[in-house]
């Protein structure tokens, strides 16, 4: 059991102890210090929220509305909803913040509040910082029993999101619609099954549901890699569809299936992505360390620039303003587009990946086949209070310093063909350790080494 506090939010596990796990106290205190801090200087102060189907969602969100209302902030509750429908609901409400409740993809007893300004995009690590010490501070004053807030329930943001999205110019809604594509979607018992059957609809799609009730009992580890998606690729198989779409709970993370049932890569959801939108329109691109180099590729195919990020989206979408980038996001299938917003939103990216399909008129493992093959392989320490990881991360740095380093976020060792990227998790008490080959063997004989690098230095 777990909680952790952060500049982006606090996530942690359901019952238990104040202060070490997530419970109504720790619920309260953060949001409390979260609307304090939103509503400084701000006229009629409003906050979106909006959840995903996890078990504890509806006992968090009363939590979360009526500590708001509490402060004199008024709600505006959109209720079963997405994380990329919450940061679009937030600057059309004209509100001053959101406030997500989602653990994303952590198993069904974790949950989490996630923050976002008055534009819809995460706070900055300084204005989570100043969150954070709000907490302790005593600072924090509610309002008067004639001052206190409202809550209104709105449920027609997912209709709107998806109304956006099919008016961008990029979405060649009669191509997708033409194709008739037949879908397959794993909606991980969450959101994503409120929300991808309209857009589907409305391009003329036929699409076959799995996992369809948003009950929160997630029927597989709702993370959407290779593990956690055979069930989809079967049915894909089964069924002769055109392809597989799989999402995280709260629907920011995409991943596809091909027509033949095997995987197209959640790193390639990006690459692909980014391929359809440079042959409409020059721009640069960003990903964060941690994303594969076929987004480089791509990117310097069509003769523009690529730039990496520390992990984060706060960050990606830092250094997408920087450079000015068209598209960017992250490997663990984050697609953004800033046309619509900055943040990552799997049903732009649905929308995206379906005209790319339609246009190229080809099938979905062809299209697969026209990117460079990388292998990534994913591997995880977990930490214990003895572990020092910033020795870790110096050591490595000391051993490899032959070799290209980059130090922004952890450490990344950049060989000539592969790379490993050291870091620690900002929503888990672990070390992620991702590297990436040409060859998948060759991926899994990096990791390895670098792990038994890590054991050596633990032992020290």
């Amino acid at each position: 059991m777990s909680l952790i506090k952060s500049i982006s939010g606090i996530r942690g596990t359901i019952g238990g102890a104040s202060g070490q796990n997530l419970t109504p106290i720790d619920i309260v205190e953060c949001a409390a210090a979260f609307g304090f801090w939103a509503m400084q200087h701000k006229e009629n102060p409003k906050i979106v929220i909006g959840r995903d189907a996890r078990i504890s969602g509806e006992l968090v969100s009363q939590l979360v509305s009526n500590t708001l209302i509490a402060l004199g902030i008024d709600v505006i509750d959109l209720g079963l909803s997405t994380t990329p429908t919450v940061e679009v609901a937030v600057p059309m409400e004209n509100a001053i913040a959101g406030i997500i409740i989602t653990a994303s993809h952590n198993p069904k007893q974790w949950n989490a509040l996630k923050f976002v300004n008055e534009k819809g995009e995460f706070i900055s690590a300084a204005d989570g910082q100043e969150v954070l010490n709000l907490i302790d501070s005593g600072n924090i004053k509610f309002a008067e029993v004639d001052k206190i807030g409202t809550i209104k329930k709105d449920d027609t943001y997912i209709d709107k999101h998806i109304d956006l999205i099919l008016q961008l110019e990029l979405i060649n809604v009669d191509a997708i619609k033409a194709k008739k594509f037949k879908v397959v979607v794993d909606c991980i018992n969450s959101t994503g099954a409120l929300s991808i059957p309209p857009l589907l609809e409305k391009l003329n799609c036929e699409y076959i549901l799995i996992n369809e009730n948003p009950t929160g009992e997630f029927a597989h580890n709702p993370e959407p890699l290779a593990a956690h998606l055979v069930d989809l690729c079967e049915t894909v198989k089964r069924e002769n569809a055109d392809l597989g779409i799989a999402v995280d709970p709260d629907v920011d993370r995409l991943a596809f299936v091909s027509n033949d049932g095997t995987l197209f890569g959640e790193e390639y959801t990006l690459v692909a992505i980014a391929d359809y939108i440079l042959s409409k329109t020059p721009g640069n691109t960003v990903s964060n360390l941690s994303s594969t180099r076929a987004l480089r590729d791509v990117t310097e195919k069509h003769g523009m620039s690529y730039q990496a990020s520390a992990v984060g989206e706060v960050n990606v979408v830092t250094k997408m303003k920087e450079t000015n980038a068209i598209i960017g996001g992250e490997g663990n299938g984050g697609v953004i587009l800033p046309a619509l917003h900055y943040g990552r939103d799997a049903l732009v990216g649905i929308a995206l990946f379906l005209s790319h399909l339609a246009e190229k008129n080809m099938s979905v493992a062809q299209l697969r086949a026209t990117y460079p093959n990388y292998f990534i392989s994913k591997n995880k320490i977990q930490l214990t209070p003895a572990i020092d990881v910033d020795e870790i991360l110096k050591q490595l740095s000391k051993k490899y310093a032959h070799e290209q380093i980059n130090t922004i976020d952890g450490v990344k060792i950049d060989f000539e063909k592969e790379w490993v990227h050291l870091r620690k998790s900002n929503t888990e008490p672990i070390i992620r350790i991702y590297s990436e080959s040409e060859t998948e063997a060759g991926a899994e004989r990096l990791a390895d080494m670098i792990k038994k690098d890590v054991d050596i230095i633990i032992e020290q």
